[in-house]
C-alpha cells in the first residue's frame, strides 16, 4: 500500500506547544504501552506499519518540518517539501510525481492520501487498504472515504451516497453547513468527508499535465511558486464523474483543538501537575520543570511550555488562534533533524540555549558573523570541530568561537550542552553553512 499523509500547518489552536516551526503533529501528548510519550506523527505512522509492515509512506509537507519528521521517524519515510505553500491540489501533484519520478513507484499503481494527524485506531488504516483495493480495480477514479457522522458537525464537508452500500456512487457533496442542516443531511444518508481518498497515480498525473504546464517532479518543483492556490476537492474532487465512497463506521476524531485534544489523552496531567479532588474535567499539559497547582477547576485546560502559558475554558479554547497570531515572539522550542533546542533566557545582546544532540548526529558546519558563542558541555561526550581542529568534548568541557569562526559538534552518545550566544545583532538568519572535510 502506498500512502501519502498531508502534514501542514502550525497548529496555532495548540498553543503555546505548537508554533511556526512545531505544528500540532508532532506535540508528544499519546501515551505508548512502555509508558513513554508520542506525537500525532508517531503514531498514524506506527499504526501503519502495525497493519501492512510493507506500506510506503510518503509525507507531503513543508521545507520548516523536515527536520521535526526526521527527528521523530527517522530516515524511514519519503518525504515531498512543498518549496512553499500553495494548497492541497499542488502539494498532492507534487506528491504524486515525486512517487513515479523520485521514488519510481509504478504509475498503475495506487496511492491513499489522507491527513497526517487523525486520533484513529487500526481499523482505519484496514479502511485504507480497502480504498486502494477499490481504486485498483479502475471503476472509479477516485475512491472516497466517508465517515459515518455520531453528530451534525458544522467543522466537515459532507458526502451525498447514491446508495446504501458500503462502497457506492457519489451523488452530490455539501459545504461545511450549520448544525440543522447537517441534521437535514445525515436523515439523507450523508457521510463526513474526511479529505481520505484514492486513486491510481496515473490519474492524477494526467490531471496536473491538464492543469499544469510540466514535465516531470523536477520541473513540477521548480516552478512551483508560481502555482495557484487551489484545493484538491476544487481542482478534481467536484469534477470528476467517475467517482466513489466507501464507508467507514470506526472511531475518528480531528483534534484541532484543545476541547477535541483533551477528549483523546487518557491522562488528565502531563508533566508536573497536581489536581486536588473537587477539579472535573481538568487537564494539565506542562513541559516546564515548574509545578502547576489546579483547585476547584470545572472543564479547563491549563497548558504551559517555554511558548507561554494557556488558562482555558475547554469550549472557548477553539477561539484561541486570533488571539495567538497577535503574539511575536522568539522560537523557544524546535526539533531538528540532529536532536533538539530550548530557548532558556533572552536579553538584549545575549541568548542561552540548552542544546541536545542525538547519538551519531552533528549540527552543520557553519559560522556566525555577528556573534560569539560559547558551549559547556552538561554530559555526554562527542567532538567539536572549530576552524577545522577536531577535540573530544565531555561533561564541564568549555569552547569558545568567535564572531566568523567555522563550528560544529558531534554527538558519540547523547549530548547535552549549554550554548550562550553573545553579539549586538543576535538573529536566526546570521548563519553561514560549509562543507566539513576532516
Amino acid at each position: 500500500m502506498n500512502i501519502v499523509l498531508l502534514s501542514g500547518g502550525s497548529g496555532k489552536r495548540l498553543w503555546p506547544l505548537s508554533n511556526d516551526i512545531r505544528s500540532k503533529q508532532f506535540i508528544k501528548l499519546f501515551k505508548t504501552e512502555t509508558g513513554d510519550y508520542e506525537s500525532m506523527v508517531q503514531r498514524v505512522y506506527r499504526q501503519i506499519k502495525k497493519v501492512d509492515a510493507d506500506a510506503t509512506v510518503t509525507i507531503a509537507t513543508a521545507k520548516t518540518q523536515v527536520s521535526a519528521i526526521r527527528n521523530q521517524l527517522g530516515d524511514s519515510v519519503g518525504i515531498s517539501v512543498e518549496p512553499c505553500r500553495r494548497d492541497t491540489f499542488p502539494a498532492i501533484a507534487l506528491a504524486t510525481a515525486y512517487l513515479v519520478d523520485v521514488q519510481g513507484v509504478d504509475p498503475e499503481e495506487s496511492v491513499v492520501v489522507c491527513p497526517v494527524d487523525p486520533y484513529v485506531n487500526e481499523d482505519y488504516f484496514e479502511a485504507l487498504k480497502g480504498l486502494s483495493d477499490q481504486a485498483d480495480k479502475g471503476e472509479a477514479n477516485l475512491v472516497l472515504m466517508g465517515i459515518e457522522p455520531t453528530y451534525p458537525s458544522e467543522k466537515y464537508g459532507y458526502i451525498i451516497p447514491g446508495s446504501a452500500d458500503q462502497t457506492a456512487s457519489v451523488k452530490t457533496f455539501k459545504e461545511k453547513p450549520t448544525a440543522d442542516v447537517a441534521a437535514q443531511y445525515i436523515a439523507q444518508g450523508a457521510l463526513w468527508n474526511g479529505g481520505v481518498f484514492a486513486y491510481k497515480l496515473k490519474y492524477v498525473l494526467k490531471r496536473a499535465h491538464e492543469l499544469i504546464d510540466f514535465t516531470d517532479y523536477q520541473d513540477l518543483f521548480a516552478k512551483y511558486d508560481t502555482l495557484t492556490k487551489i484545493s484538491f476537492d476544487y481542482a478534481v474532487v467536484e469534477k470528476e464523474e467517475k467517482i466513489q465512497v466507501q464507508r467507514f463506521a470506526g472511531q475518528w476524531m480531528d483534534l484541532g483543538t484543545w476541547n477535541t485534544l483533551t477528549e483523546a489523552m487518557e491522562e488528565h496531567v502531563i508533566g508536573k501537575g497536581v489536581l486536588n479532588d473537587v477539579c472535573e474535567n481538568v487537564h494539565i499539559v506542562n513541559e516546564m520543570d515548574v509545578p502547576i497547582l489546579a483547585m476547584g477547576l470545572h472543564d479547563v485546560v491549563i497548558s504551559a511550555s517555554p511558548e507561554g502559558i494557556l488558562v482555558s475554558d475547554k469550549e472557548q479554547s477553539s477561539y484561541i488562534k486570533p488571539y495567538v497570531d497577535k503574539f511575536v515572539q522568539q522560537t523557544m522550542f524546535a526539533e531538528k533533524s540532529w536532536g533538539s533546542f530550548r530557548v532558556l533566557d533572552v536579553e538584549e545582546r545575549s541568548m542561552t540555549i540548552k542544546v541536545t544532540l542525538n547519538p551519531g548526529h552533528s549540527m552543520n558546519y557553519h559560522s556566525h558573523q555577528y556573534r560569539d558563542e560559547v558551549w559547556v558541555v552538561i554530559s555526554g561526550e562527542g567532538r567539536t570541530v572549530v576552524d577545522g581542529m577536531e577535540q573530544k568534548v565531555s561533561a564541564g568541557d568549555v569552547i569558545t568561537m568567535q564572531a566568523g569562526c567555522r563550528h560544529t559538534v558531534f554527538a558519540d552518545t547523547e549530548l547535552k550542552l549549554i550554548e550562550v550566544q553573545l553579539g549586538q545583532n543576535i538573529h536566526v538568519g546570521d548563519k553561514k553553512k560549509y562543507e566539513l572535510e576532516l
